[in-house]
């Protein structure tokens, strides 16, 4: 067998036959020229996977600042949230959005949202930095089926049968954490609650998610300015940013770890099925649970893990529902 090179890569003579060989830089570049490499639908994937995976491992981010009060790096987040959102929509030109969301009828919507918003992002962060992560990502895996439900209310959405036996699985893991731990999960369920709420609020607000949260962190935006002028004064706990180089650029970068996953959310929901978007969020509250049992070695106890099987159970039910109702629908669509 002879070899030799030729322009565009290496050919391999066998016999009579000759193969040929390109470099992995030249086939790159050849697929290029004759189309896209990654579709569409592969860049939405890609995009719901990172959103998601920094969202897990923030868990990690918030765990190392847990010396810093809740409220303190609920603060930072708003503000440098505000700040990239603000600084992205100035460099689109788009600035003029955010007076056109307050003026219009938006503006009860978005108090409310707003609202909401502080609420569970604070009361994650606690949970986090007080012991309590495996109950938050409880309250993450809870969400779509309280959003199920919220449909359901709100919106006239029909259940279907599976989609009813989940929910009934997940009350059933409330009722077994309540009776094994003396106490309802109440972490998860208002943070399922809230974020269940606000994501039914943001279907019915106008303009894009960037200017529909960069108008939330503005309306949040003097609250979190007077806690931290009031922690550096020593009105109150905290203070913390300026201690040290370290603690100063984490808080400031939590608005980047906020605000850049949402933008790959968004992009990504314009670009994947609806099916393929809610089952790859599942990413998020598992990273979360396996970061408070493997690494911050949370109590897991018995009543955990009957509760977490049921939940599991429930969002196997309601995931191959909605697989199926999918494929219903694809196969009734013309064309």
């Amino acid at each position: 067998m002879a070899r030799s090179r030729r322009r565009g890569g290496i050919w391999w003579c066998r016999g009579d036959r000759l193969f040929h060989r390109a470099p992995a830089l030249w086939r790159a570049a050849r697929d290029y020229r004759g189309g896209p490499v990654v579709t569409e639908a592969q860049k939405g994937v890609l995009a719901i996977v990172a959103a998601c995976t920094i969202w897990g491992l923030a868990t990690l981010y918030y765990h190392f600042l847990a010396h810093v009060p809740a409220l303190e790096m609920m603060a930072h987040r708003t503000i440098w949230t505000a700040l990239s959102f603000g600084a992205l929509l100035a460099m689109q030109g788009k600035l003029g959005a955010l007076g056109d969301l307050w003026r219009g009828p938006e503006r009860g919507r978005l108090l409310a949202s707003s609202a909401l918003i502080a609420v569970n992002w604070f009361l994650f962060i606690w949970a986090v930095t007080s012991g309590h992560a495996v109950e938050a990502s409880l309250g993450y895996y809870i969400f779509p089926l309280v959003a199920v439900l919220i449909g359901f209310a709100l919106f006239g959405e029909r259940l279907a049968g599976m989609q009813v036996l989940a929910v009934a699985l997940a009350l059933g893991a409330v009722v077994i954490l309540t009776i094994g731990t003396g106490t309802a999960p109440w972490i998860a369920l208002v943070l399922a609650v809230t974020f269940g709420i606000y994501a039914a609020l943001k279907r019915v607000i106008g303009g894009t998610a960037v200017s529909s949260v960069a108008a939330e962190m503005l309306l949040l935006s003097p609250f979190a300015l007077g806690f931290l002028v009031s922690a550096h004064l020593g009105w109150i706990e905290g203070g913390m940013f300026g201690s040290s180089w370290r603690v100063s650029l984490m808080l400031a970068f939590s608005g980047v770890i906020t605000a850049v996953p949402l933008m790959w959310f968004t992009a990504a929901s314009r670009r994947v099925s609806m099916t393929t978007f809610g089952l790859m969020q599942y990413l998020n509250p598992t990273l979360q649970f396996f970061c408070a049992t493997l690494v911050f070695a949370e109590p897991f106890s018995r009543w955990h893990l009957a509760a977490f099987a049921l939940i599991w159970a429930a969002l196997a039910l309601y995931s191959l529902e909605t697989l199926r109702l999918d494929r219903k629908n694809r196969v009734v669509m013309p064309g």
